[in-house]
């Protein structure tokens, strides 16, 4: 059986490296190929809700085909997704969807990822240090305090509708930034500048 790569842990590693101990092993879930998934470490079948659950506790697992022993971890994951998207209350309006299938092929397409990983990050620490210093707080309270920060969510994510906006403006302030750099050098070697 193969052995899990390092990505296969990080995203369950970041959601919440304090819910799960440091020590906690790797759980293997196997996949058959009558779709059914089975976990090594309880000796039983599981089903995908009960993998997001593990998800939600930030275990490190990897899904793998009980065949071949091929990482299967991102499909189950994106499998629940799919199904946390169907069931009600999606978290991706449709622009976002286009806007993210547009970037596959795209020569953006490798630091999209990355981009997004980084604000999900930001926000789950933001989030995590709001829990831990208001651990008291209703649901209710939490919904107005949600409510009062949609501005600085909508700014600290409005890229995630256009990244590709961002990415360019980056690339061109880091451009321009480097020009002026390469000027200066140039007017100073030719001493025209001091």
């Amino acid at each position: 059986m193969a052995k899990p790569s390092a990505q296969a842990l990080a995203p369950s590693e970041k959601l919440d490296p304090s819910a799960a101990p440091l020590s906690a092993a790797l759980r293997t879930i196997k996949k058959y190929p009558n779709r059914r998934l089975y976990d090594t470490a309880t000796s039983a079948y599981v089903t995908l809700s009960e993998i997001k659950k593990l998800v939600m506790q930030a275990a490190p697992m990897v899904v793998v085909d009980a065949k071949t022993g091929a990482d299967l971890t991102r499909s189950i994951l994106l499998q629940i997704i799919l199904e946390e998207e169907s069931a009600g209350a999606p978290m991706f309006s449709e622009a976002v969807l286009y806007n993210i299938i547009r970037f596959y092929g795209h020569t953006m397409q490798g630091h999209m990822g990355s981009y997004l990983e980084s604000h999900v990050q930001s926000f789950m620490d933001w989030q995590s240090k709001l829990g831990e210093s208001s651990p008291n707080l209703s649901p209710e309270v939490w919904a107005q305090f949600m409510q009062w920060q949609a501005p600085l969510m909508h700014n600290m994510f409005s890229g995630l509708a256009d990244p590709s906006q961002n990415v360019m403006a980056q690339m061109q302030e880091q451009m321009q930034k480097q020009i002026q750099k390469n000027t200066e050098q140039f007017l100073g070697v030719l001493g025209l500048k001091s």
